[in-house]
C-alpha cells in the first residue's frame, strides 16, 4: 500500500494522474518542468472556463499538502470542472485520486465530474476494486517519472491539438 508520505515523496499531483491516460511522454515530460501548455488555446479555454463556471462557489481551488488542487469542494462532494468529455477516462481517474488522497487524511467524500459546456455531470465514487487499481497506477506513474529518458513519442488521434505536439515530432 502506498503511503502519504510515498505520494509527498513522488510529487504524484491529480495533474500527472490525467497526464497518465493521456500520454506517459507528456507525463514525464511535464515532471521534469517542460509545461508548454501555456502557449495552448485549449489550455487557456479550459482556464477560463473554470475561473467562470459556478460563481455561486466559494470554495474553488483547494490546494491540499501543496499536492492536489481541487476545483470546488462543496456539501460531500469534490468537484473538478472540465472543458470538454474527450478525456473523459483521465477526468475520472484524477477524481478518483483526489478521494483517495483525502481518504489517507481521513476524509470521505463523494466526486463530481462538471462538463459545464455540455451541461453533463458525473457523479463517482471511491470503490475497493477503484483503489486497487489506482495503486497499481500510480506505482507505474513513479516508475515512469524514475526513467532517465521519456517514453518514445507514440502517435495518438488527439496529438496534433497537445501543446508537446511540435516537441515531439518536430524531428
Amino acid at each position: 500500500m502506498l503511503s502519504l508520505s510515498d505520494l509527498e515523496e513522488a510529487r504524484i499531483t491529480g495533474e500527472k494522474v490525467n497526464y497518465y491516460f493521456i500520454c506517459k511522454r507528456k507525463l514525464w515530460l511535464f515532471d521534469r518542468g517542460i509545461q508548454l501548455e501555456g502557449s495552448s488555446e485549449k489550455v487557456s479555454l479550459g482556464k477560463l472556463l473554470h475561473d467562470t463556471a459556478y460563481p455561486r462557489d466559494t470554495r474553488k481551488e483547494v490546494l491540499i499538502d501543496n499536492l492536489i488542487a481541487i476545483d470546488i469542494i462543496s456539501g460531500g462532494n469534490v468537484r473538478e470542472v472540465k472543458y470538454s468529455r474527450k478525456m473523459e477516462e483521465a477526468d475520472r481517474w484524477q477524481l478518483y485520486y483526489y478521494l483517495f488522497y483525502l481518504e489517507q487524511l481521513g476524509i470521505r467524500k463523494k466526486g463530481v465530474i462538471n462538463y459545464p459546456r455540455q451541461k453533463k455531470r458525473e457523479f463517482i465514487e471511491l470503490t475497493d476494486a477503484i483503489k486497487t487499481r489506482l495503486i497499481e497506477i500510480l506505482k507505474e506513474i513513479r516508475e515512469i517519472l524514475s526513467l532517465p529518458k521519456p517514453p518514445p513519442a507514440e502517435k495518438l488521434p488527439y496529438c496534433t491539438k497537445c501543446a508537446y505536439y511540435t516537441f515531439c515530432f518536430s524531428g
